[in-house]
């Protein structure tokens, strides 16, 4: 029986594959105990980026949207603890309400712990103040596209400068009336519109107008509304980059959005401490109290959070968006600089 089954095994062997040979993995990186070889000073670059931003500085350009008279100055001084909107650059507060969307940019350098940020605040009179206000968003997403445009070309440009000035919108804090009942179809209609080209922050103006209930229900309602409307605001859930981002952003979306404010920039005493707030019969309503309104929730968000984050996905969203439609339109070459045309004109 011995010969036979060492036969057997000899065939089966014969038949059975060899095992195949696993691919080779690549070694995961290894963490090097930097203590065995001594300091290399990798972690030096977040303080060269520190003192670089610090030498040139950063644009940041916000948009404010609404009806007058919902406190948009007001608020965006309160923001930056400085007379940056229109209020402030002598304009009379008897002018006319224009007779169709008029859009001023008003631009100052503010300086905070040796950092430097140059800030446009773009203002829109005469947004949905109309009887008809069909359309009235039009002249709005045309300005933001033209900002696009404008730094397109000169990306595009052969001698292109080192630091293009950007005046694309980072961020559009839009204005919901406090009514306490739901969104006005022209709400609706300029989000729909907006959402897609730049970064839309719902706020619930003038909130000490409305109860700490009507306040709750609003915010709720108002969330409904958008998403039944498929309207996307900041930030975007597809644009969250991991499960931190996700988690804070949640937070935001589900919570604070829209955030109900009240700006301010007078100036009271209370309890020995002077705070900025709203004078009424009944006692001072604290901007920047949490108990009071979301202010300090959304100055944190859009300025001590969030704002390199703004920036980021203007460009690498909605700057791109455009950039690629444009190209495409154009069967892939560059939109002509104003440069080229000259040239070319002159060439004929």
């Amino acid at each position: 029986a011995g010969p036979v089954e060492s036969k057997n095994e000899a065939a089966m062997s014969e038949l059975v594959p060899e095992p195949r040979q696993k691919p080779v993995v690549p070694m995961k990186p290894m963490g090097i105990n930097a203590s065995l070889l001594g300091y290399i000073g990798i972690d030096t670059i977040i303080e060269q980026m520190r003192k670089k931003t610090m030498k040139t500085g950063f644009d940041f350009n916000i948009m404010v949207v609404g009806q007058s008279g919902l406190g948009k100055s007001t608020l965006v001084n309160t923001l930056f603890k400085s007379q940056v909107s229109r209020k402030s650059s002598g304009w009379n507060r008897e002018e006319k309400i224009p007779k169709t969307v008029e859009i001023k940019a008003i631009g100052h350098v503010i300086e905070e712990g040796g950092v430097k940020m140059k800030l446009t605040v773009i203002d829109t009179p005469g947004f949905g103040d109309q009887i008809n206000n069909e359309n009235c968003w039009e002249p709005i997403e045309k300005y933001i596209n033209e900002q696009y445009e404008k730094f397109l070309k000169e990306e595009v440009n052969i001698a292109r400068k080192k630091r293009i000035p950007d005046t694309r919108v980072h961020c559009c804090l839009y204005f919901i009336s406090p009514t306490g009942h739901s969104l006005r179809p022209l709400d609706l209609e300029f989000m729909k519109h907006l959402s897609k080209v730049v970064n839309i922050i719902p706020v619930i103006a003038k909130a000490d107008t409305m109860t700490l209930e009507e306040k709750t229900e609003f915010k709720q309602r108002v969330r409904k509304e958008l998403e039944v409307n498929g309207i996307e605001f900041y930030p975007q859930k597809e644009f969250d980059e991991d499960l931190e981002d996700k988690t804070e952003n949640d937070k935001i979306r589900q919570e604070s959005m829209p955030f109900a404010v009240v700006g301010s920039d007078k100036e009271y005493q209370v309890n020995g401490k002077r705070v900025l707030g709203r004078k009424t019969p009944w006692g001072i309503i604290e901007v920047e109290n949490l108990n009071h309104c979301e202010f300090a929730l959304l100055r944190d968000f859009v300025i001590r959070t969030h704002l390199q984050d703004l920036k980021e996905v203007t460009h690498n969203i909605h700057y791109e968006t455009y950039r690629a439609k444009r190209l495409n339109d154009n069967g892939g070459l560059p939109p002509m600089t104003v440069e080229t045309e000259e040239n070319h004109e002159s060439n004929l």
